[in-house]
């Protein structure tokens, strides 16, 4: 199958917003604070344009079928490195999953991170999102905290 990876442009906007609203209908099981209606996780254009982000786009015959981000962070000082690479808005199009394409985006996105002199990814997943975390685990990440909450009063 002939997928290309390639940088998102503001073209793909309309399309990059369907996605993100797939996406947040796809982890609000995992997370019931996701408040109905209308999610807008990240600012797409912005991560478009910027220097510290590289927005890519998984396209087969002028469609888009998937994305994903790095976005360069600094990093917390007491760690080992001064900055990482954030992964996020990693989606594939249900039909189009299981087919290698969430490898093929997250090299291209190391590729990219490497190319700008940094050398740790992170990302985060819902623990319960089994098939997510399997195919980031394939990818050579490993679990690393979890976060907990409560609702009191």
């Amino acid at each position: 199958m002939d997928v290309i990876t390639r940088r998102a442009t503001l073209n793909d906007l309309p399309v990059l917003d369907g996605f993100l609203q797939q996406l947040v209908n796809a982890e609000r099981p995992f997370d019931e604070t996701i408040k109905e209606g209308i999610v807008i996780y990240y600012d797409l254009k912005a991560l478009i344009e910027s220097d510290d982000a590289e927005l890519l786009v998984l396209e087969k015959d002028g469609a888009l079928v998937g994305c994903g981000y790095a976005h360069i962070r600094k990093a917390k000082s007491y760690l080992t490195y001064e900055e990482y690479a954030h992964l996020g808005f990693m989606y594939v199009m249900p039909e189009y999953r299981g087919m290698g394409l969430n490898q093929q985006l997250i090299a291209a996105l190391k590729q990219w991170v490497l190319s700008k002199g940094v050398r740790e990814v992170r990302l985060e997943v819902y623990e319960e999102n089994i098939g997510a975390v399997k195919a980031y685990e394939k990818a050579g990440f490993k679990k690393l905290l979890s976060t907990m909450r409560c609702e009191i009063g």
